[in-house]
């Protein structure tokens, strides 16, 4: 057995798993933003769906 194959391959898996750690941390982070993003979309749309008549008349005089 060789010690120094061994330490090396053995902080090669850690830096990896660090690596894969990191990766899906920021995939976490990008995936609660976009959640946060599509939440606040849905309550725009939902105040819409209960008042339809909001916007959509303008009254004008000249």
């Amino acid at each position: 057995m060789n010690i120094p194959e061994l330490s090396t391959a053995l902080a090669n898996t850690q830096l990896a798993n660090q690596v894969g750690i990191a990766v899906l941390d920021k995939a976490l982070e990008n995936m609660e933003t976009v959640g946060g993003s599509l939440l606040e979309m849905m309550d725009n749309s939902m105040e819409l769906s209960v008042n339809p008549n909001i916007g959509s008349n303008i009254d004008i005089s000249i």
